[in-house]
């Protein structure tokens, strides 16, 4: 489906936008009715929706559709306050400058415009930017009381290559939003591009409920030793091939070292990755699908995680992994990536289009001392520990307040 899209905040927590938690935003439940309307429920999202469920008087949620086909998520209807949408959807290809291609789901909720007349939400939270914002917009028009917050899924890598219609789009949806909601910093460097007001960007990081992989011990079992863990789409966006090819290399040099990789996720590669050949130092071991609930267990059995990806706009992987105590050799085009990882302090980082840096990256990672590995454990859990539902929850009813308290 569509995603969103010089001078930005720092990356300390103050300066970027993020609130800290106040007793003010945790008490306060907001009279006014707010609707936000999103494509589908991810999984980590439940616990922020839940929060904001809890503390505002009439919140509700609008879905375009119970789960994407592309996705392996179990759908979760739980929320009473979601109602899905009637919709259309339809697939597409979108090619990246990067060099690959995905298969990318839209949906036009055409219902939208009706059901806000008759909801008549004082505050309307559009995810990403279009079908659903150009109907919040003209909601927005027709009722001139109302605001609108945008919610902008998108990094500068992801968005690379919009063709000048999407970008034009884009700009006349910004310049009508009261708020932005961007998931990271990258993310408000883009959203400045079409002219939106430093003021009005609300950093909002994915997050998740932490508390089973909080509870992962930090020790790993002997077996462990070199089990690397991906957890994701088998897509080509993802990066998993390109890291194969450096993982063989790297196993070529080191004839005596052996290293086991556990993969998580399906997708279009599954067969491919299945046949490529490895050394026999390096042993595979394909997971397929696991239920979210399952992945402490997961995390529990490896030692770091990997995350190669080619554009990712977050990466809520990096929170979970770092969460459960695993350090992670990750991908700069990820921007949880780019924001969370210290090289050498709690992971390793690297441009994964630049093959030397990935060795490096990997070389480096797989010969860190067991201490070392032990402090980059610790150091990880505590770099994620302010990450909660609640926290991404204080972050949104900022943009609220801020927006609310504007006038015409």
């Amino acid at each position: 489906m569509l995603s969103l899209g010089t001078d930005t905040k720092s990356f300390s927590k103050e300066d970027c936008g993020l609130l800290e938690p106040s007793a003010e935003l945790n008490v306060e439940a907001l009279s006014a009715r707010i609707t936000w309307i999103t494509n589908f429920v991810a999984p980590y999202d439940v616990s922020m929706y839940q929060n904001l469920g809890d503390r505002l008087q009439d919140f509700r949620l609008l879905l375009s559709t119970g789960m994407e086909k592309c996705r392996t998520w179990t759908p979760n209807l739980s929320l009473s306050n979601a109602r899905i949408q009637r919709t259309l959807s339809w697939t597409y290809q979108s090619r990246h400058p990067n060099g690959f291609t995905e298969t990318l789901q839209s949906h036009f909720p055409y219902d939208t415009i009706p059901l806000l007349l008759k909801e008549k939400p004082k505050v309307v939270i559009s995810s990403e930017l279009g079908a659903r914002t150009v109907q919040a917009v003209i909601y927005r028009f027709l009722c001139p009381g109302t605001r609108l917050i945008i919610r902008a899924a998108v990094s500068e890598v992801s968005e690379e290559g919009r063709d000048r219609l999407r970008n034009w789009l884009r700009r006349v949806l910004l310049n009508h939003a009261d708020a932005v909601l961007v998931n990271g910093q990258s993310g408000a460097r883009y959203i400045r591009r079409f002219g939106v007001p430093l003021e009005k960007v609300f950093t909002v990081p994915y997050t998740t409920d932490m508390t089973a992989l909080r509870g992962v011990p930090l020790e790993r079992p002997l077996e462990a030793d070199l089990r690397l863990l991906y957890v994701g789409q088998l897509i080509r966006r993802k990066g998993v091939l390109p890291f194969f090819d450096i993982l063989r290399e790297w196993a070529l040099r080191h004839e005596t070292r052996t290293a086991n990789l556990w993969i998580v996720g399906t997708g279009d590669l599954r067969d491919g990755l299945g046949k490529y050949a490895l050394p026999s130092n390096v042993t595979v071991k394909f997971l397929g699908a696991v239920p979210y609930a399952n992945l402490p267990n997961v995390y529990a059995e490896c030692v770091l995680l990997v995350l190669p990806t080619l554009a990712d706009e977050r990466g809520v992987v990096v929170n979970e992994a770092m969460a459960a105590g695993l350090p992670v050799l990750g991908s700069l085009y990820s921007q949880a990536v780019e924001e969370l990882v210290r090289d050498g302090h709690n992971g390793w980082y690297f441009r994964p289009d630049s093959q030397g840096e990935m060795y490096s990256a990997l070389d480096r990672a797989l010969n860190t001392s067991d201490a070392k590995v032990l402090e980059m454990r610790s150091n990880a859990r505590k770099t994620v520990e302010y990450l909660t539902p609640a926290y991404e929850a204080d972050q949104v009813l900022g943009a609220v307040h801020f927006v609310l308290s504007q006038t015409d």
